[in-house]
């Protein structure tokens, strides 16, 4: 990997003011997007020769697609991150204000420091640094920043659609996902640069019951809360189908060679017998049951005016992560079998079908893993079936490799900062993902 001149310094500062701008895009309606355009114009101050040398595309009001011309005139790389934030309320109890961007403690702290702007910067960082040092890549590459990818992508949707009018099939396309971690599984205890092949599909229903309302002193036998509540415990636990997908399997084998002993003999086990395997993991609990069987979430419940007034409707509202073997009709449909109540009505809000699953023996995932190598020469690179949706699946539909990893090391209270208190990165970790990048873009065949 040549090294540039200069990797510039200030790659901490610069993630502090992307911080301070406050791009919730759960809030749109009422925050407008002066804050999104501040983002854009910070960009081209932040990196003047990206913004010179990079043709730039502004892709409804929310996707910023730059093109770098590649020597070559092989298939493009699409590289993508997203620079809208959930929401984040200081009264929650952050040590240090989400929208501050403090810098304190060898990490930068606040709201998308690890999701995803601090992904974001160092793709941002490398590809300023290359162009600093007069390099072209091999073949065109692109990048995809999206704007409401908290609020279902529309923005990646777009590019995706514009790649495919222009008849254009990315080479790779690589978005957010996994990362660096220390102990990928309970019996595993090894760094491993964990990168999502697929993911699993995203699906919002509500359930509504009707009734007549009235005075709470002469309850009828069944109201509108009542069937819902029903409803929502029906569900539980949860009567979906446990299945081994092909990415757990491989990656289970990735880690065979990290272990010894009763770990060891473990791992081959359960890739031996993916039935028994899938039914272990399931009653794990947690990340692991997630990964053998689509989840069921009652997120919402609406219903009532008043502690002594029947309500005349009540509504539930799920949120399912659809297992790979599963779609949004079949799962929609097996709700509905298990719910058995046709009073109860179950609508589908939003949804959208698995991604299928990257191959982990082609060019592309080798090209990642040897990425992974010169900048986290630690790690073991594992694919794995990522649980939440990025943007990449808008790309799915017709691009063969698509994979899902943010470059920066995570802990796993990191981890379970991501949509919640305290989210912050470390400044060695910026700088191994900045060079993450920078391996990845230098090595790409023509």
């Amino acid at each position: 990997m040549p090294d540039p001149v200069t990797v510039r310094p200030g790659a901490p500062e610069r993630l502090a003011r992307m911080v301070q701008l406050p791009t919730v895009s759960a809030d749109l309606e009422q925050r407008g997007l002066a804050d999104f355009d501040r983002f854009r114009d910070l960009l081209a101050e932040l990196y003047p020769l990206v913004h010179e040398h990079l043709a730039f595309e502004q892709v409804t009001d929310l996707g910023l697609l730059y093109r770098w011309p590649g020597r070559g005139d092989g298939d493009p790389v699409v590289l993508m991150a997203h620079y809208d934030v959930v929401p984040a309320v200081e009264a929650d109890g952050w040590t240090f204000p989400p929208f501050e961007g403090r810098i304190h403690g060898g990490s930068v702290h606040g709201r998308g420091t690890l999701d995803d702007k601090g992904p974001l910067l160092v793709l941002l960082e490398a590809v300023e640094n290359l162009l600093a040092d007069g390099y072209s890549p091999a073949r065109d590459v692109y990048l995809s920043l999206g704007g409401n990818e908290e609020s279902h992508g529309a923005a990646a949707a777009a590019i995706a659609d514009l790649f495919r009018e222009r008849r254009l099939t990315p080479w790779l396309v690589l978005d957010e996902g996994g990362a660096v971690v220390d102990a990928p599984l309970p019996f595993v205890k090894v760094p491993a640069a964990m990168v999502g092949v697929g993911e699993k599909g995203v699906l919002t229903l509500r359930l509504t019951a009707r009734g007549d309302g009235g005075h709470a002193s002469a309850p009828p036998a069944t109201t509108p809360t009542a069937r819902v509540a029903r409803a929502v415990h029906r569900l539980s636990p949860n009567p979906f189908p446990k299945r081994m997908p092909r990415s757990m399997r491989a990656m289970l084998a990735t880690f065979v060679p990290h272990t010894r002993g009763g770990s060891r003999l473990l791992l081959r086990t359960l890739i031996a017998l993916p039935r028994v395997t899938a039914r272990v993991f399931a009653r794990l609990g947690g990340e692991p049951a997630a990964l053998v069987h689509t989840t069921v979430a009652a997120t919402m419940l609406e219903g009532g005016t008043a502690a002594n007034v029947l309500p005349a409707n009540a509504v539930a509202t799920l949120n399912l992560r659809i297992a790979v073997g599963e779609t949004v009709a079949s799962a929609t449909a097996r709700v509905r079998r298990v719910i058995r109540d046709r009073a109860v009505a179950v609508d589908v809000v939003e949804g959208s079908d698995p991604s299928p699953e990257s191959p982990t023996d082609n060019a592309q995932f080798a090209a990642i893993a040897a990425a992974v190598g010169e900048a986290f020469p630690e790690a073991t690179t594992a694919p794995y079936l990522m649980m939440a949706a990025t943007d990449s699946r808008w790309f799915h539909r017709f691009s063969p490799a698509v994979y899902r990893f943010a470059p920066l090391a995570m802990t796993a209270s990191q981890r379970a900062s991501i949509h919640g208190v305290d989210e912050s990165v470390t400044i060695d970790s910026l700088e191994r993902g900045e060079r993450f990048h920078r391996a990845l873009i230098t090595s790409l065949p023509a």
